[in-house]
């Protein structure tokens, strides 16, 4: 299950427990919503509660990434999990995005705010 919200430029969404195919449709819908009337934006990512992810999570993701390699500005990613922090930082070879890996939300959202500035 996943939680989203939006606003000026940032898209933000939380995973909680299994993140499956069907929620990354939804964040997908999100994002591309967003580019079309905004242009590239930021993402904050919360992965903390994340349990687990399905295989085609996976393969979707990469293949969503490479189609909007330069449609994101800043990409934090929150998580205390070191697979996952590795998996993000492994995400970089596709995206042409500032992409940063936080344990604490206040410092991602700090982050964030100062590439706007």
């Amino acid at each position: 299950m996943i939680t989203t919200q939006h606003k000026e430029h940032l898209v933000e969404f939380a995973v909680f427990g299994e993140f499956t195919l069907a929620d990354f449709k939804e964040f997908e819908e999100l994002v591309l919503h967003e580019i079309k009337f905004s242009g590239p934006v930021n993402l904050l990512v919360d992965l903390r509660d994340m349990a687990d992810f399905t295989v085609d999570v996976a393969w979707e993701e990469i293949r969503f990434s490479r189609q909007h390699a330069g449609d994101f500005k800043r990409i934090a990613v929150v998580t205390d999990s070191q697979w996952v922090a590795w998996s993000a930082w492994l995400e970089q070879l596709f995206v042409n995005a500032d992409l940063t890996v936080f344990a604490d939300e206040a410092e991602a959202r700090r982050w964030l705010a100062e590439g706007e500035a």
